[in-house]
């Protein structure tokens, strides 16, 4: 299973970006999706999830509102749009694939905002 992180890159603070992670070596459709985030010296944080087959969505408080995650089965891709970018939003954001007996993750994909 392979899970390739895109799209981050050095954003002002108000800018958008979009994130995309494509897996291969499973069967995306079968899997909920979900973006994680690390910032220098502190924990990872869950901020977004997609669930099978339903669609349905949730969100961290931090990112409600402004990150908008999405899935095409057909591309086996996630999506994660993020706008008006902060500084805080500075980290290593990672795609994640898991079901009830399996659990993936990608490379990571760096975001820095600047202010």
């Amino acid at each position: 299973v392979q899970l390739q992180a895109s799209g981050g890159g050095l954003v002002q603070a108000g800018g958008s970006l979009r994130l995309s992670c494509t897996v291969s070596g499973l069967t995306f459709r079968n899997y909920h999706m979900a973006w994680f985030r690390q910032a220098p010296g502190e924990e990872g944080e869950l901020i977004a999830m997609i669930r099978r087959p339903s669609g349905a969505t949730d969100y961290s408080d931090s990112v409600k509102g402004r990150f908008s995650i999405s899935r095409d089965n057909a591309k086996k891709t996630v999506h994660l749009q993020m706008n008006n970018l902060k500084p805080e939003d500075t980290a290593i954001y990672y795609c994640n694939v898991f079901s009830l007996d399996y659990d993936y993750w990608g490379q990571g994909t760096l975001v820095t905002v600047s202010s």
